[in-house]
């Protein structure tokens, strides 16, 4: 009775222990499961990859056929992605053009059948100073390239870091000169190759993109600049140059040099060419043997297709030099024609010149005495002339290109584009740059003359004043003034009256001057007229950087007040004057005619006037000097002009003497060739 009852007490819990066994063994089969269903997805994998091991092709995305530009020295041709290629392309350098016109120029030079286009990269314009770099408006040199890459042409690139080009030294940043030792430029020195790599360093991410073998269009990218025309030949310089190049460009386009080959030097290709580079030539339409000048680089490498890599349509004009007609239009087709029956790939030097706005020109020096500034136009005597008007040469070259079956268009107009025939206008007097309010930078003061690189001075003027004391002015009339270095042209003032003009030539050549006791102040304004930018002179500083002597008297302390004039903005809150005392500022505005749907390319008449420098609403448009010659006029874009009926202003700086009435006109057609004047 006592067991029964027990049991039967138990039998309750047994019931309610069952439901939970029950649970966990539902527990147990799903962990079951699950470790069974992880199993199966670890096989699987497993089974992927071994699959992909031994068939990996079944999984590879198809590949892109690879872009190359070669040299196929067996056949003497260029390979393009294994086809044979020739190209005919034109110079058109980005920065001589404003930007808005850049599609124009280009498109023309397509529509005459080039199929490649050539451009240098100017150091200076993208880094004026150390460190500061600029790549906006007429500098954006990416969208230069994309706009060329846009119209299908193809492009050979020549970022130097020397480029010549008449451009101030060279397109060298002037303060390269503070930094690289004497004769450094253009050598293995230490200095001068860390700039290099440090702008190289900014440059070449940006060309990298570009090139051919990346999905671009650069096909070709030069390497310095006819070096072997340079009298250092430094080829330890040229290896580290073309390493430096290598580590950027790889094999994604091909390296090259160009020289002449019309130099009487031997020692011109040997100097200008490195191993591993193609070695390419430069000459113009009065060659006379043409396959003889071409069979030069034989000796250098081994041949290959032949390149002109500069076939010249004219030759740099200079101020004060009768304008140099090297030849006919026919002859430049003739031999033209002749290259390209041997098979030549030919740059045309060039098929848009533009225009050296600003302080952007260089000069030429060939003797110790001797120095010939560039003018302003740069139109080259090119196919496109300096507006961008096709020429009488534009159209011969299409139609030969078009005979060589080049791809030629219809496009362009062979009547030029209207100019506009503005009027004339009278400059009113503003103020002389004597006056305090001209000075736009602190001046420096010094014992001695200090020249403008050392002044982080890049362009402009200098007033290099000095007060004369009792005892230098104790002198027996006349007395020899002696500046040992001019660079490049010196006005002498004495109590702000002018008294001589010196151009560099005459440097060191004593000058007479008369100065009593009532004379206080000696002033001698230095005109930067560019830098040279080629040969030995290459490092052409500017400025008075040695003494100055008044007879026996080495005159001092100096003050120096620097003209760069980057900008002009500040005059408009000058008012005109009657009568001011030169150098002075002069300026004029006007309205375009209402009649007009948009402002038209004009040319700045300066007719009477003798030399200064021209703003086209706070633009500078470049040096005048009308009586020096042959230059006569200046370009002024459309682009840089204001609609109606918004207000245009022309200001003018003048150095040495204004027109009878004051008056400039804006006419519509250029002059190049006026009379010439010695000014030496």
């Amino acid at each position: 009775m006592g067991l029964l009852s027990q049991n039967n007490e138990i039998e309750p819990l047994i019931k309610k222990q069952k439901p939970r066994c029950n649970q966990k063994l539902l527990k147990c089969s799903y962990i079951v499961i699950l470790f069974v269903l992880l199993k199966l997805v670890i096989i699987y994998l497993l089974y992927i990859l071994i699959r992909n091991e031994i068939h990996p092709e079944s999984k590879e995305t198809p590949k892109i056929a690879e872009r190359t530009f070669i040299v196929d020295y067996e056949r003497k041709e260029f390979l393009k992605d294994g086809q044979i290629f020739r190209y005919v392309s034109g110079s058109l350098h980005y920065f001589r053009v404003p930007k808005p016109y850049w599609k124009d120029r280009i498109r023309k030079m397509k529509a005459a059948g080039l199929n490649a286009l050539s451009t240098y990269v100017e150091w200076s314009l993208h880094e004026p100073y150390p460190g500061e770099y600029n790549f906006e408006d007429i500098a954006d040199l990416e969208y230069f390239l994309k706009l060329v890459q846009d119209e299908g042409m193809y492009l050979l690139l020549r970022p130097g870091p020397y480029i010549g080009a008449e451009r101030d030294l060279g397109g060298f940043p002037f303060w390269l000169l503070n930094v690289v030792p004497k004769n450094g430029l253009r050598t293995n020195d230490p200095s001068y190759k860390h700039y290099i790599a440090k702008w190289f360093s900014v440059l070449m991410p940006k060309i990298v993109p570009f090139l051919y073998g990346n999905g671009g269009n650069i096909i070709m990218v030069q390497i310095e600049n006819e070096y072997g025309n340079y009298f250092t030949c430094d080829h330890q310089y040229m290896i580290w140059l073309r390493d430096l190049y290598k580590s950027y460009i790889k094999s994604n386009a091909l390296l090259y040099t160009t020289d002449s080959c019309e130099m009487e030097s031997p020692y011109a290709l040997k100097c200008g060419t490195v191993a591993d580079v193609y070695a390419t030539v430069d000459y113009g339409s009065w060659i006379k043997n043409i396959p003889q000048c071409l069979q030069k680089t034989s000796g250098i490498q081994k041949e290959g297709p032949p390149v002109i890599s500069e076939y010249y349509t004219g030759l740099v004009e200079y101020w004060g030099v009768p304008a140099m007609n090297i030849s006919s239009t026919d002859q430049f087709i003739s031999i033209m024609k002749d290259t390209l029956d041997l098979n030549a790939s030919v740059n045309i030097f060039l098929f848009h010149g533009g225009t050296n706005f600003g302080f952007t020109t260089g000069a030429f020096k060939y003797k110790y005495d001797e120095y010939f500034p560039v003018e302003t136009s740069y139109d080259f005597s090119a196919p496109l002339n300096e507006a961008g008007d096709p020429t009488e040469m534009y159209f011969k070259i299409k139609k030969l290109l078009k005979e060589t079956n080049f791809v030629v268009s219809n496009e362009i107009s062979p009547i030029p584009a209207p100019k506009g025939d503005y009027g004339v206008f009278t400059m009113q007097p503003l103020i002389s740059l004597f006056e305090k309010v001209t000075q736009r930078i602190e001046p420096v003061e010094n014992d001695v003359p200090l020249g403008f690189e050392v002044m982080g001075i890049n362009t402009g003027f200098v007033m290099y004043e000095t007060i004369l004391t009792n005892d230098q002015k104790d002198v027996t009339v006349p007395v020899n003034l002696t500046i040992s270095t001019i660079r490049d042209q010196a006005t002498v003032f004495l109590d702000q009256v002018q008294v001589n003009s010196i151009p560099r030539k005459y440097e060191n050549i004593p000058v007479r001057l008369n100065i009593n006791s009532t004379v206080q102040k000696l002033s001698i304004l230095i005109e930067n007229q560019g830098r040279i930018n080629v040969g030995k002179y290459l490092e052409d500083r500017k400025g008075i950087f040695e003494p100055v002597t008044l007879g026996n008297h080495i005159l001092g302390p100096w003050k120096m007040i620097a003209y760069p004039l980057n900008e002009t903005s500040w005059l408009s809150t000058i008012k005109p004057q009657k009568h001011v005392v030169l150098p002075a500022f002069y300026k004029t505005t006007f309205t375009l005619p209402d009649n007009l749907s948009k402002p038209l390319d004009t040319y700045l008449d300066p007719t009477g006037w003798k030399k200064g420098v021209a703003f086209v609403n706070g633009i500078n448009i470049g040096r005048y000097w009308p009586s020096a010659g042959p230059q006569i006029t200046l370009y002024i874009p459309a682009v840089f002009l204001i609609p109606y009926p918004g207000v245009n202003n022309i200001i003018m700086l003048e150095l040495e003497g204004v027109s009878e009435n004051l008056s400039i006109s804006l006419v519509d057609k250029p002059n190049l060739n006026g009379k010439v004047n010695e000014v030496y």
